[in-house]
């Protein structure tokens, strides 16, 4: 099995960064999509980014220009650079991958984190 522990949350006031990392562990075989998404207090799950294993990236339009992901895969690490952040980008930030183990006959799935949370103080 794939375990996600997601770190780097925190408060930090608006126009402020911040580094939000990715660690899969335990049997993994092999990552496809490593994804972020966030969900603010009353709102549903949101797309955030996207970094194929080939390094093309995705963005919504509203962290466009302003976030960064990245990818180690000799650490099975997904990063999220946070820049000029803004009240709106509060929210728990979630890691998901796709990803099969690395025992016979693991296949695909997608895994998720716990979240990290992030605070913007305006």
């Amino acid at each position: 099995q794939v375990q996600l522990q997601a770190s780097g949350g925190g408060l930090v006031q608006a126009g402020g960064s911040l580094r939000l990392s990715c660690a899969a562990s335990g049997s993994v075989g092999s990552i496809q999509d490593m994804n972020w998404y966030r969900q603010a207090p009353g709102r549903g799950r949101e797309f955030v980014s996207r970094i194929t294993e080939l390094y093309d990236t995705e963005y919504s339009d509203s962290v466009k220009g302003r976030f960064t992901i990245s990818r180690d895969n000799a650490k099975n690490t997904v990063y999220l650079q946070m820049n000029d952040l803004k009240f709106e980008d509060t929210a728990v930030y979630y890691c998901t991958v796709y990803a099969r183990g690395s025992s016979l006959g693991s296949t695909y799935q997608w895994y998720w984190g716990q979240g990290t949370q992030v605070t913007v103080s305006s």
